[in-house]
């Protein structure tokens, strides 16, 4: 649901970057967009917003601290820091390989935390 009747979005799905505007009163009105995918990406932009998370976790025994990870497909934007806070709780063993699954359908996303890096073992 939208919280402002008025917001302007700069589409990032092609070199063109289209700066769309867009208002909500009783139905959506969308100005700016140069094509259809403009218009999609506005409305998912608006009504259910989604990103990559990319952060690391803690590896134990390993020849590096840390390891780079980030969810498999876009998440809900207002799962975030709900996302963040059990990443921060988990730590895994080396080692791990890049494609790793850490995390199996965090928060019932469909997204998987997928390992990002290769650390190996001390």
């Amino acid at each position: 649901m939208i919280k402002n009747d008025k917001k302007n979005v700069i589409c990032i799905l092609c070199p063109v970057g289209c700066n769309i505007k867009i208002k909500k009163n009783k139905k959506l009105v969308i100005k700016g967009a140069k094509c259809i995918k403009g218009i999609e990406y506005s409305k998912h932009e608006i009504l259910n917003p989604k990103r990559i998370l990319t952060t690391s976790i803690l590896v134990k025994n390993g020849i590096l601290p840390l390891i780079s990870v980030k969810t498999s497909k876009p998440v809900p934007k207002d799962k975030i820091f709900k996302i963040l806070k059990i990443i921060k709780k988990k730590s895994v063993n080396a080692p791990i390989y890049i494609g790793d699954i850490i995390i199996e359908n965090i928060l019932d996303t469909g997204s998987n935390i997928v390992s990002t890096k290769t650390v190996e073992k001390k």
